[in-house]
């Protein structure tokens, strides 16, 4: 938690630092109309990747954007309280996250619980047909551009300083007749990677997870206005992604809502880039030399950002003024964010408990420092990262599957036993068999991890009251 906070400190104090330097200038960027636009994006920003629509199967836009439209019409998008800054907000983009079963993703302090898609091995039940279609066709988008960023990669690898003037923009095509007939689960990257390089190439490309998103901009009350370059309105404000595989690619398919005639602007009278378009915005992370990029996007335009883009760049997203679909494609780092992950967690916990063969009574087994301290941490993980961060988001999950609904009862199963625990170890504290010494060692482990528990408590009963207060008020603006 502390490290966290450090690290959101350093970000905000680059942040202020680079706003005080800029003053009231703007830092320059290009768009395509700039002639040193290509130039400017094979030599600072060549690890971002474009897939124009027109290369991409329609048959795949097709089911893919049905599937938007059929999570929309189910209410399946939600707005997402976070916490920025110690502050509660809620974000202006609709969200829903969908991929492996058992698989959860946590930006700004929220973690969010896939809506599983079809998989092998598991039995998932949908509440209503359109839903299965709608993951199905989430997971054979997810498979597709599985093969286009090893691909790329590849590419990558090969071209070195190879000079074209679309470097960023590649030309293959799929034949995704055969490819959509094939299995969901079917491993395609062994298509086109070599042996010796599969290895790699699979652990940089194997989403587990997308993270869908819609926003309709004149909907919206207020949107932020780009700080930096004075590029308008954000959607997504400038970030790397978080909690991903280190030097994973992000693959992400955008689809914005035709807009009409009317909607057009005027090119020649615009200075920077076009405000009814959406754009993708790039730039060196807290560097004013490098001028940003703004690069537009279609409806069906796909972008891969590769190897150490994310972490060496920020994106945000630019609002056009139609409503726009994004599926972000991502390898989530999931060694502690898995329903595996926790319940092997909760055994580790529950192991410290005995039940007496006799009387049936439970006691502790150990009431060593080390132990106690483990098991109380376990039972904060499992209230503040777990349960309230499920039921907080006012069963949502409901409108899609109860998947969810059996793992998090057991793991309230599993909680209850641990806050059994608790008042077993301040009983055993509280008796005189135990010397001064060993009563207060076992207190100084206790109480902060007990004082912690209280105030995570407090903090989300105020987010619960905030959330209700921000519903209320969105409805009376409705």
């Amino acid at each position: 938690m502390k490290r966290r906070a450090g690290a959101r400190e350093g970000k905000e104090a680059k942040k202020q630092k680079l706003l005080e330097e800029l003053g009231e200038n703007w830092l320059p960027y290009l768009t395509p109309r700039d002639a040193e636009f290509h130039q400017l994006w094979k030599t600072a920003y060549s690890k971002l990747l474009l897939r124009k629509a027109d290369k991409i199967p329609q048959e795949l836009h097709h089911i893919v954007q049905e599937a938007f439209l059929t999570l929309q019409k189910h209410d399946c998008f939600f707005q997402d309280l976070v916490r920025i800054k110690g502050k509660d907000f809620l974000t202006p983009v609709s969200r829903i996250l969908i991929g492996n079963p058992g698989c959860t993703y946590k930006y700004l302090n929220t973690r969010l619980f896939t809506v599983p898609w079809p998989m092998e091995d598991y039995e998932i039940k949908y509440c209503h047909p359109e839903l299965f279609t709608a993951c199905k066709a989430l997971i054979k988008l997810n498979d597709y551009l599985n093969i286009e960023a090893v691909q790329a990669l590849q590419e990558q690898n090969l071209s070195g300083t190879k000079e074209t003037e679309d470097t960023a923009v590649t030309d293959r095509e799929q034949d995704f007749s055969n490819f959509i007939k094939g299995s969901l689960l079917e491993d395609q990257s062994s298509l086109y990677t070599p042996r010796n390089d599969c290895t790699s190439l699979k652990y940089k490309t194997s989403y587990n997870l997308t993270l869908l998103n819609y926003m309709d901009p004149l909907q919206m009350p207020y949107l932020k206005q780009e700080p930096y370059f004075g590029m308008g309105n954000m959607a997504v404000s400038w970030h790397h992604d978080e909690n991903l595989v280190e030097r994973s690619t992000v693959a992400v398919y955008s689809y914005s809502c035709e807009g009409s005639e009317s909607d057009k602007v005027n090119e020649q009278d615009v200075e920077g880039r076009d405000p009814a378009d959406w754009h993708i915005g790039l730039k060196v992370a807290w560097d004013i030399k490098t001028p940003g990029l703004a690069i537009p996007l279609h409806p069906g335009d796909c972008y891969f950002m590769l190897d150490d883009l994310n972490m060496t760049h920020q994106h945000c997203v630019l609002a056009g003024f139609q409503p726009r679909f994004s599926s972000t494609h991502r390898m989530a780092e999931c060694s502690t964010g898995t329903v595996e992950y926790i319940f092997g967690q909760c055994e580790v916990a529950l192991h410290n408990l005995q039940v007496d063969s006799d009387s049936a009574a439970l006691s502790l087994k150990s009431l060593e420092v080390q132990v106690v301290k483990e098991v109380e941490e376990i039972h904060n993980k499992v209230e503040f990262e777990w349960l309230r961060q499920f039921w907080f988001q006012g069963k949502r999950y409901r409108k899609c599957t109860d998947w969810w609904f059996e793992p998090m009862a057991k793991l309230e199963e599993f909680w209850k036993k641990m806050e059994f625990m608790t008042s077993l170890v301040l009983g055993e504290v509280g008796k005189g068999e135990r010397t001064i010494e060993q009563r207060n060692k076992i207190i100084s482990c206790l109480l902060p991890l007990l004082t912690e528990r209280q105030e995570l408590r407090k903090e989300w009963t105020a987010s619960i009251r905030k959330r209700k207060t921000d519903i209320n008020w969105m409805f009376e603006e409705l």
